[in-house]
């Protein structure tokens, strides 16, 4: 089995959360049409996606699924499911408006699954802080 280290799952935290919020930014900004409101949700959800990431990451290194396309396809899947409802409550909080928070929510339902996938693919190329590894060609 792989020694996957804390710095790898930060690093991975960090890396991912640069690319989620300027996603949530613009899309924010884009549905809103506020500048500041796009801003202020994407700043909000820093934190808390950065925890539930992170305990994501540790989560599915003890659930044994080996490493495949099939493996990042269901890490893509469930991360969406905590990351959209996270989306969703932060956006209608700072919006004052459920309708808002859902449509935030279901544009970023699509833009990030896609970028998580690729994310996912892009490290598993990356060695930093593993050990060994033995990569299925799946």
């Amino acid at each position: 089995m792989e020694n996957i280290s804390f710095k790898r799952h930060f690093a991975k935290t960090v890396t991912w959360r640069l690319v989620g919020t300027l996603d949530t930014i613009l899309l924010s900004w884009v549905i809103t049409g506020n500048p500041f409101t796009g801003l202020k949700i994407g700043a909000s959800e820093v934190i808390t996606k950065m925890i539930l990431y992170y305990f994501h990451e540790r989560i599915w290194i003890h659930l044994g699924v080996p490493d495949s396309r099939r493996r990042h396809i269901l890490k893509t899947i469930t991360w969406r499911i905590i990351g959209t409802f996270d989306t969703i409550l932060l956006s209608w909080f700072i919006t004052g408006s459920v309708q808002t928070g859902l449509q935030i929510g279901g544009v970023e339902v699509v833009t990030k699954m896609i970028l998580y996938y690729f994310h996912e693919r892009a490290w598993y190329r990356i060695n930093f802080g593993l050990e060994k590894r033995k990569r299925a060609r799946k």
